[in-house]
């Protein structure tokens, strides 16, 4: 009874043995590559395919790899690249791929860990190549997107040579950043960059207001010589109008002539209250004030 127990027993673990080194699931998300001794057999579920489910594999004699069948994204290590200007640039980078052919993918890299060490030096040197010939401007803003689209090239053209097995699908740079010893270089150099674009600024500002002033002093200049030239011809034209017509009142009446003369010669003389004459009695300018207008 005993023995025949232990001969069940040790049937079902030989069957669950054979069971589990011959049965295998391969998720709808896998692909399992049947390897015989270190030489690839053949692909379950490759791409463009639907094989996923239970399947058996020779026992002891086949193992089974089994790669992701999605895009799968690796983040590269911060790398140090040296622009065109010899500016250095710590940059921070990431790429999405596919494995397109599973069979050439395990024959020349084994496994996803050495294929992740492999392609991240490949897009590690491609981004050295491309953004080497660019400028810190045109890295981060100016040619971003063309960069980019030329290193993603330059990795996917460089896989195919090397015959990887992957589809490269997308390349980019999530950061980039300056080295520690560069960063206070970098900002003393844009707050003088600063300070120079203010100081030219102020002094077209300067020049500016001078000119204004400039034009004002000129405009107030011609204003005031017209003013006075009109004022001038004016004032010669009232004289002439006051010559005519005190010459023509003159020739009327002389009597009144010499009387108005002598009244403008009064107001002249007491003008300022504080004038000192001293004149002989019977002299003729106070002769108005003896006889009055009749006087000769």
């Amino acid at each position: 009874m005993n023995a025949r127990l232990v001969a069940w027993i040790v049937g079902v673990v030989v069957v669950a043995v054979l069971a589990l080194n011959t049965l295998f699931i391969v998720d709808q998300r896998e692909e399992a590559i049947i390897v015989a001794f270190g030489d690839p057999q053949y692909v379950i579920n490759p791409p463009g395919k639907n094989e996923a489910g239970l399947h058996a594999k020779i026992p002891f004699m086949q193992q089974v790899l089994k790669l992701d069948r999605r895009n799968i994204a690796l983040e590269i290590a911060q790398e140090e690249i040296i622009g065109a200007r010899q500016e250095r640039l710590l940059v921070d980078g990431f790429i999405r791929y596919r494995i397109s052919d599973p069979l050439q993918f395990y024959t020349t890299l084994r496994s996803p860990q050495l294929a992740e060490d492999r392609i991240e030096r490949l897009v590690s040197s491609s981004l050295r190549q491309v953004l080497g010939t660019a400028t810190q401007s045109d890295i981060i803003s100016g040619r971003r997107a063309e960069l980019m689209q030329q290193a993603q090239a330059t990795v996917s053209q460089r896989a195919k040579e090397s015959r990887m097995g992957i589809q490269v699908i997308d390349l980019r740079i999530r950061r980039v950043d300056l080295p520690a010893f560069n960063r206070e270089s970098v900002f003393r150099r844009m707050a003088t960059s600063r300070q120079q674009e203010a100081a030219r600024i102020r002094a077209i500002g300067e020049q500016a207001k001078r000119q204004k002033i400039a034009e004002a002093d000129k405009e107030v200049t011609v204003t005031l010589a017209t003013a006075r030239e009109q004022a001038g011809q004016t004032m010669g034209e009232g004289d002439a109008q006051r010559t005519r017509i005190f010459a023509q009142s003159f020739g009327k009446d002389p009597s009144f002539a010499a009387f108005y003369r002598s009244m403008q010669a009064y107001e002249g003389s007491f003008a300022d209250g504080e004038t000192t004459l001293v004149l002989s009695p019977d002299s003729a300018f106070f002769k108005y004030f003896e006889r009055g207008p009749a006087a000769r």
